[in-house]
């Protein structure tokens, strides 16, 4: 068992890295096939991939785990379409620390000590800090399709977190790629441009699928097994850190020293859950 725990932090943390450098790819299809035939393309190989691996017993599934597996699924898919169409009009690293409010009310939500609420208040100084309140020339929208990929975000941790004690891993993540898929399909065959697609576009969009989906969630499973959900969500407050290495080393964005320092916020707080929480 301690083994197995100390696997769940650097399993959260390659997850971090692995989804950040595959929206950083992603984002460079939207021209081409759109954000919903993105969406499609990863979510859709990333279950063709994981079924020919792990070969789920989907047959023995309960009643219940079925159920776990249509909501999980449900977060899955409209976390990742909704959070596609927000970054096609705003920046990476913004959206991404947008979105992060949905898992920081979650950690606030499920807190019991003062010192939970502490880190997540960290992590909110961070957010108000990345976002630019003075300026017109974000995109409203944008923003707001971030916060509700956010909500989603929230609901995949809940339900990952139920799933994962139900389910073994390997089927509950091929289960609930297959609901994603279903969710977004109907978006990518209308709001996709999937005849522009040629062999170079499938296998980036194969990447993707591998880097954005396939692989992270296979390793959210292993980290939500042994941590608690508050914990879990309030590590994930590192996504913007890590989206902001992506975006600099993918997309050659820059950031400020105001942005730097929102990032080192959602670090500390990060690092507080982590460390504190699993000793508490």
């Amino acid at each position: 068992m301690k083994e197995n725990k100390s696997k769940a932090v650097p399993a959260a943390l390659l997850s971090m890295l692995c989804v950040q450098s595959g929206a950083s790819i992603a984002k460079q299809l939207f021209p081409i096939i759109g954000a919903a035939g993105t969406s499609m393309m990863r979510i859709g190989l990333s279950a063709i991939l994981l079924t020919i691996i792990n070969k789920p017993k989907v047959s023995a599934l309960t009643l219940k785990q079925w159920k776990y597996s249509l909501f999980y699924g449900l977060g899955i898919g409209g976390m990742n379409l909704i959070f596609y169409f927000a970054i096609q009009r705003i920046p990476l690293g913004l959206a991404v620390t947008v979105e992060f409010v949905g898992p920081l009310l979650l950690a606030l939500s499920l807190s019991r000590k003062v010192l939970d609420v502490v880190w997540a208040l960290f992590a909110c100084a961070g957010i108000m800090m990345i976002v630019p309140w003075d300026t017109n020339s974000v995109d409203p929208i944008g923003l707001l399709l971030a916060f509700m990929a956010g909500v989603f975000w929230a609901a995949y941790i809940v339900m990952g977190s139920r799933i994962s004690k139900v389910m073994d891993s390997k089927t509950a993540v091929t289960t609930g790629m297959w609901v994603a898929t279903l969710v977004i399909l109907p978006f990518g065959i209308v709001g996709g441009q999937l005849g522009a697609m040629d062999w170079i576009i499938f296998v980036k969009a194969l990447l993707v699928a591998v880097l954005s989906s396939a692989l992270p969630y296979t390793l959210d499973m292993v980290a939500l097994k042994q941590l608690p959900a508050k914990t879990f969500s309030v590590l994930t407050s590192l996504h913007p850190a890590f989206a902001a290495l992506s975006g600099l080393i993918f997309l050659q964005e820059h950031l400020s020293l105001i942005q730097w320092a929102s990032i080192s916020c959602v670090i500390i707080a990060s690092l507080g859950s982590t460390i504190f929480g699993q000793k508490s």
